[in-house]
């Protein structure tokens, strides 16, 4: 798709939101696209970005109206029922890390799970939006400017482990500054709760160990 350019990437980062794999296919071909410097980092971090919320959005619809049948059908009960613990344990965090990582992550499986416990849309536009941006905002700053020794290091991350450090690190910072400002953000508003079984429900929100309440 890199011959698209934008559009191609638009596609891409829309059904990377889907529940079909893509194998960080968007970030890949936005860090290739920006090494090339035909446009503005800023301009395919944001088209990567509003791509990503769209297919986000649509996975999140669909999984609020289809229920709880949905998700087992689409990745199957056991990993459903694994990733519902997760999302119960740590909620909004969860949802936040899932969306800000670029590696393989479960990611949609984690949108289609916010839609079928009800979450709040306004938060989960605003945490995907937030998590995605500061992901793809990332990857094409440092693309543009380190050029096709970034790309390299992403597509065989096992043969440059100076990189994959260097990610790694950047992650962590980064994934801690969103769960923080995911807990600000959900200090106020409603609380949606489930009970075991997925049942939606209105209460105290998801109990854990910090992140587990969302607003």
């Amino acid at each position: 798709m890199r011959h698209l350019g934008g559009i191609g990437l638009f596609i891409l980062s829309i059904v990377d939101g889907s529940p079909i794999p893509t194998f960080s296919g968007p970030d890949i071909l936005e860090a290739i696209l920006a090494a090339r410097r035909r446009e503005p980092w800023y301009y395919y971090a944001g088209i990567a970005t509003v791509g990503s919320v769209l297919g986000s959005y649509l996975t999140f619809r669909i999984a609020r109206g289809a229920g709880l049948d949905y998700l087992n059908r689409k990745f199957g009960q056991r990993r459903v029922a694994r990733l519902m613990e997760y999302f119960h344990h740590w909620g909004t965090g969860a949802l936040a890390v899932s969306a800000l990582l670029p590696f393989p992550f479960p990611t949609s499986a984690f949108f289609a799970i916010a839609g079928v416990l009800d979450y709040p849309l306004r938060m989960f536009l605003m945490i995907v939006t937030l998590a995605r941006a500061l992901r793809y905002g990332a990857i094409a700053i440092i693309a543009s400017r380190y050029g096709r020794r970034f790309v390299v290091g992403m597509r065989h991350p096992g043969r440059h482990p100076g990189w994959v450090l260097a990610m790694a690190a950047t992650a962590v910072i980064v994934t801690a500054v969103v769960i923080l400002l995911a807990r600000r953000m959900q200090s106020s508003g409603p609380e949606v709760s489930t009970d075991g079984n997925g049942t939606r429900g209105t209460g105290h929100g998801i109990r854990g160990s910090g992140f587990g309440n969302w607003g």
